[in-house]
């Protein structure tokens, strides 16, 4: 099955191309992808499959690929929201929504997940188990739809859950991989403090906000520098302090918010202890009440590295000539509501090169100007395909 799979992918390699380009001139913000999601839907109209509409939080879809013979079944997932950012490229396809770009893959990520299933369906006689398509919405935005999908119940039955991310960091045809931790974590916060106004001549007679917002923003650095383990990654950034006002009041409230990235769970709660920690000191500290809105958004994106291993080893044994170069990536700063699944399903999120040819220095995801060599759209696609027959057809793992 997987050499008669990978020769209907490289048959139908402009149609990926084509999703690609509409769903980019077409993009639509989280929880606002009606269009996108009907037209996903649209695709699997008269095919095998069972299809599942408005799962989750929004508009995220499942399509179940039941094959003929007995087996595992496995989860393939991928997102297909856009972003609000007004987009700088000169491709024909350019957005024709003002101020909404898909800025960071997920077009393609769409247009190869809807090629490879519906492949899948043509081979399903073939299959031994079942194969779950999930169309994601709103990965971009918090809560996310991840998460909403996983409490639905309807993936409880899956043994094992992969998934994409194209990124400019390698020429398509690179496949990259990471073991255990491969992205980070992330929360939001915002600290509204409360003090007592008065006049910049008597500041006795006041307690002022932004004294105590200033030694809060400069005591949060040391969470990194002194409470995390050096060999763990962790930032804290005040992105915001609202502190106008006129030059000689002393203002009696300000507000901050913050954005917290942490390489792991252990780090993630020493974090979340310190910050706590800070607040209620500033209240004892400076005679303020304080006001914190903490909310973890995305957990660190643990990839289970036995199901790693297999992916790496599958592909680096595929002699597939469109996947060139397989090898190990490093921790990836950013994060992904990939997660959510794989807090609760052994799985692997990996990682499809797509710099644009003749890119020295490629703009990355979330740049006005991101771009990727198309290419890449069928190189993942394959890989995925390769290891979805491999995984349904061993008894490896």
């Amino acid at each position: 099955m997987k050499d008669e799979l990978m020769k209907m992918l490289e048959r139908r390699e402009d149609e990926m191309i084509a999703i690609r380009r509409y769903l980019h001139a077409h993009p639509e913000l989280s929880f606002q992808e009606e269009q996108t999601a009907a037209y996903i839907a649209d695709f699997y109209k008269g095919k095998e499959a069972e299809v599942e509409t408005e799962v989750g939080n929004g508009h995220g879809i499942i399509v179940t690929i039941k094959g003929a013979l007995p087996g595992r079944t496995v989860g393939l997932r991928a997102d297909f929201d856009a972003l609000p950012i007004t987009e700088e490229t000169t491709v024909p396809f350019k957005s024709v929504n003002k101020g909404v770009m898909h800025a960071c893959g997920h077009d393609a990520h769409t247009a190869y997940l809807l090629v490879l299933a519906d492949c899948l369906i043509r081979l399903k006689d073939k299959i031994s188990g079942t194969v779950k398509i999930i169309h994601q919405h709103a990965e971009e935005q918090p809560p996310g739809g991840a998460k909403s999908i996983v409490e639905t119940g309807k993936l409880g039955d899956l043994d094992a859950i992969f998934g994409v991310h194209l990124l400019p960091v390698a020429p398509a045809g690179t496949v990259g991989y990471r073991s255990g931790y491969a992205f980070n974590g992330r929360t939001y916060f915002k600290l509204r403090i409360q003090a007592t106004g008065g006049h910049g001549s008597s500041p006795h007679k006041a307690n002022d906000a932004i004294v105590a917002g200033a030694y809060f923003v400069t005591a949060a650095q040391t969470i990194v520098s002194r409470r995390v383990d050096p060999l763990a990654a962790g930032v804290v950034t005040i992105g915001s302090f609202d502190g106008k006002g006129s030059f000689n009041v002393i203002k009696d409230s300000v507000e901050l918010e913050g954005d917290i990235r942490y390489s792991d769970t252990e780090t993630q709660e020493a974090i979340d202890k310190e910050i706590r920690r800070m607040v209620n000191g500033l209240e004892g500290m400076f005679d303020v009440r304080c006001e914190l809105t903490y909310t973890p958004d995305y957990p660190p994106l643990y990839n289970n590295p036995e199901l790693t291993a297999f992916v790496a080893m599958t592909l680096d044994e595929a002699k597939d000539e469109e996947i060139r170069e397989v090898k190990e990536f490093p921790k990836m700063s950013p994060s992904e509501d990939f997660a959510y699944y794989l807090e609760k399903i052994p799985g692997s999120y990996f990682f499809v090169g797509c710099t644009p040819k003749g890119a020295e220095k490629p703009y990355f995801n979330h740049h006005p100007k991101f771009d990727i060599d198309e290419a890449a759209i069928l190189v993942a696609a394959k890989s995925v395909g390769q290891v979805v027959c491999r995984y349904l057809g061993t008894n490896e793992l």
